[in-house]
């Protein structure tokens, strides 16, 4: 039997929740939201104020951006700070499990930048995100 919504409808895939257990869908929870892995990036370089991050994602919308930051300042990756003197200036900073997701983060680009190297025509579509499962800790390949 599937399990129904709260109009009695059976539940679809993309209503589903992750194992609470599995550490990567946790991760994911975080490293997943819109432009979170661009703003994790260029904090990486050190604190940057606002209008830095808008110049160096120059696709996100202030209001996007505000509400990333927000959530990432609540989840604990980054911390934002006033410096002394000046009241309107507010600087992010990665906290140290921010600064944990780094060597994924670069691991990416440098996957990023050897794709760039091949033939549009030698990639394959992304997989789909039901294709990807968490497997146990111990046996990742199970």
């Amino acid at each position: 039997m599937f399990p129904v919504n709260g109009h009695g409808r059976p539940m679809t895939h993309k209503n589903r929740t992750a194992h609470p257990s599995c550490p990567l869908s946790h991760c994911m929870a975080l490293l997943g939201g819109a432009w979170t892995a661009n703003i994790l990036w260029y904090l990486s370089q050190g604190p940057r104020r606002f209008s830095e991050l808008r110049g160096d994602i120059p696709l996100v919308s202030a209001k996007v951006l505000t509400q990333r930051l927000r959530a990432l300042e609540t989840q604990g990756l980054l911390s934002r700070a006033s410096p002394s003197g000046t009241p309107h200036a507010v600087a992010y900073d990665l906290t140290g499990l921010g600064r944990e997701f780094l060597p994924v983060l670069r691991a990416i680009a440098d996957v990023g930048q050897h794709l760039q190297t091949l033939p549009e025509a030698s990639l394959c579509p992304p997989a789909a995100p039901d294709q990807i499962a968490c497997r146990s800790a111990d046996n990742p390949l199970d």
